[in-house]
C-alpha cells in the first residue's frame, strides 16, 4: 500500500454527534443513503433512539425502493419519515414545480426535524443530491438548500465523498461551502473499492484529517443482520464506531477477500 495514510482519525469525542445531523454529498449516488443506514445502526448498537428524516424523495414514479426503504431494511431505525415524495429523479424543487406539486417549505421541514428531535437522541436528516440542490421554498418564494437548513437548525453535517478521481476538489468545494456558513462538517467516504488503486490510496492520505468513516463499497448489499453488526467497524467513535486507527483500517482494507 502506497502512501499510507495517517494513523489516527480527525480528533473527536466518543460519540459526539447526538441531536440532529445532517448528511449531504459531493455529487449524487455518492453513497447518502447507506451512509446514513450505517450510523443509524452503530448508534442503536451504542443504545440511542434513532430516527431518519428524508425531506425530499424523488424518482418514485419508477416504483423502485425509496431511500427510507433502504435505512428501514438495513438498520431499522426506531422511526423514518419521509416529509415529501416526487415522481420525477430531479432536484426537490424542479421535481415539485414539473409535477405541479406543492413545494418543500423550509421552517416546516424544520418544524418537523426538530419534533423528531425532541424524542430522540439522535436525528440524522438525509439530503437530496449535493450541499446546494435546491430542495424547496422559503415564504418568501426564494428557494432553500441543504446548506440553508443546516444553518437554520445550527447542526453538524456529514458529507459522503467518493473514495476515486476527482473526490478532492468536490470535497473541497463542499467543506469550503460549509465553513464559509458556520457549519461544523466531517466526511465519510461512501464506497472504498475492494481493488483499490493508486489514486484511492493517495485521496484517503488527503482526506484523514476530515475523516470520521469510509464504508466498502457494496455495504448496501450486505444482509440486515451482516449490515449491523459490520457498521461500527466502518465509523470512529465520534459516529458510534469502533474505527480508531485508520492505518490498521488500510491494511485490512488492503487484504484480499478470504
Amino acid at each position: 500500500m502506497d502512501p499510507t495514510p495517517e494513523a489516527r482519525p480527525a480528533p473527536t469525542q466518543p460519540g459526539e454527534w447526538r441531536g440532529i445531523v445532517l448528511i449531504t454529498g459531493t455529487d449524487t449516488d455518492v453513497g447518502k443513503t447507506i451512509v446514513t443506514a450505517a450510523i443509524a445502526a452503530a448508534a442503536q448498537a451504542a443504545g440511542l433512539r434513532v430516527a431518519v428524516v428524508k425531506p425530499g424523495q424523488t424518482g418514485i414514479a419508477d416504483g423502485g425502493p425509496t431511500d427510507i426503504d433502504r435505512v428501514v431494511q438495513l438498520a431499522a431505525p426506531h422511526t423514518t419519515r419521509t416529509l415529501a415524495s416526487y415522481p420525477e429523479p430531479l432536484a426537490p424543487l424542479p421535481a415539485a414545480r414539473i409535477a405541479g406539486m406543492a413545494p418543500l417549505e423550509l421552517y416546516e421541514v424544520v418544524d418537523a426535524v426538530r419534533a423528531e428531535s425532541a424524542k430522540h437522541d439522535l436525528v440524522l436528516v438525509e439530503g437530496a443530491g449535493g450541499l446546494l440542490v435546491p430542495m424547496g421554498v422559503r415564504p418568501s418564494g426564494e428557494a432553500w438548500t441543504l446548506a440553508d437548513l443546516a444553518t437554520t437548525l445550527g447542526v453538524q453535517t456529514i458529507v459522503v465523498a467518493r473514495a476515486g478521481l476527482g473526490t478532492l476538489n468536490h470535497t473541497a468545494l463542499t467543506l469550503e461551502a460549509l465553513e464559509r456558513r458556520g457549519v461544523p462538517a466531517k466526511v465519510v467516504l461512501g464506497a472504498w473499492p475492494a481493488e483499490p488503486e493508486l489514486v484511492h490510496w493517495a485521496n484517503l492520505t488527503e482526506l484523514v484529517p476530515h475523516l470520521v468513516g469510509a464504508l466498502p463499497d457494496g455495504a448496501g448489499r450486505m444482509e440486515p443482520g451482516v449490515f449491523q453488526r459490520s457498521a461500527p467497524g466502518w465509523l470512529t467513535p465520534a459516529l458510534y464506531g469502533v474505527l480508531d486507527d485508520w492505518r490498521v483500517w488500510a491494511d485490512e482494507a488492503a487484504e484480499p477477500p478470504a
